[in-house]
């Protein structure tokens, strides 16, 4: 029996990626023109052509804007989850921000579905060594799991030697909280991110089926993620740096079919869906702030 793995959108559009914050500043968002309803439309009709559901991450400044858009993706069978206000880093917040963002965003959401909001998920996966703070205030505002963690290193996110598969963490402060990380395939010794995103737009296909497919073989369901700029190849280029728009605009003409592929060679559900089948038992894991 083929393992059922979570899909994942994260909710924001194309210009409030944290690879253009230096070119596209939070005081701009309101003139950009607007296409995270027109894309995640375009995700939502993919989906229900391939009969799967998935959990949306969603910025609790789309959800300001965009009601409508987030009380269809609810009423479609898909689970609504949290991506924060503003899509700013967490280690460049103050506990105080985070922590009023958070339930701003939480609050937002789940008055417009009228459900509660069991999931969260950090801006461009920013709970680190430096924000494991963040983790403390999840549990505290009632979020049953997060999936910010990503098991490897990078130059904005990671947490290298976490587990690689779902666990109950406890946090600095003792409470706990379930963490469903980012995925990774083992390449030797080395983890290769292969949760999807940019990486899934880098590598070739036949690579992320592999390393997914490694995943599943080891009886463990893997969470993938996209953005819904990701199916949209003739949104606006926004002047950056060359790295950054090479993170950002590398193959978005080959998304669609490649993520057509995947929904057919692997089965999909919603982040909770998958997390309520798994027994977790002994698979706890304490997570400490580096000392200072």
């Amino acid at each position: 029996m083929l393992i059922k793995n979570a899909l994942t959108v994260d909710v924001e559009d194309y210009f409030q990626v944290s690879a253009f914050a230096d070119s596209v500043g939070t005081h701009e968002w309101d003139s950009q023109p607007l296409r995270v309803e027109q894309n995640t439309h375009k995700l939502l009709d993919l989906f229900d052509e391939h009969q799967v559901k998935a959990t949306f991450f969603t910025l609790g400044w789309v959800a300001d804007r965009a009601g409508g858009l987030i009380m269809e993706i609810a009423q479609r069978g898909h689970e609504v989850a949290c991506h924060g206000y503003s899509h700013q880093l967490v280690y460049n917040q103050t506990i105080d921000v985070f922590r009023e963002e958070t339930i701003r965003a939480k609050n937002i959401l789940e008055d417009i579905i009228q459900q509660p909001v069991r999931g969260y998920r950090a801006a461009s996966y920013s709970i680190t060594s430096r924000s494991l703070w963040a983790l403390d205030i999840l549990a505290e505002v009632g979020f049953d799991y997060d999936s910010s963690i990503f098991p490897v290193r990078h130059d904005r996110y990671g947490i290298p030697d976490t587990p690689e598969h779902p666990y109950r963490l406890m946090t600095p402060a003792g409470r706990s909280i379930i963490e469903f990380p980012l995925s990774t395939a083992r390449v030797f010794n080395y983890r290769l991110p292969i949760a999807g995103g940019g990486y899934f737009r880098l590598y070739p296909y036949w690579l992320s089926k592999a390393g997914l497919t490694q995943v599943n073989r080891r009886q463990n369901p893997f969470i993938f993620y996209l953005h819904p700029w990701e199916v949209d190849p003739q949104q606006p280029r926004i002047a950056a740096s060359w790295f950054s728009r090479f993170r950002h605009y590398n193959n978005l003409d080959k998304c669609e079919p490649r993520l057509r592929k995947l929904m057919t060679d692997f089965r999909f559900g919603t982040t909770w869906d998958i997390l309520k089948t798994l027994d977790l038992t002994g698979t706890e894991f304490s997570i400490q702030s580096p000392s200072k």
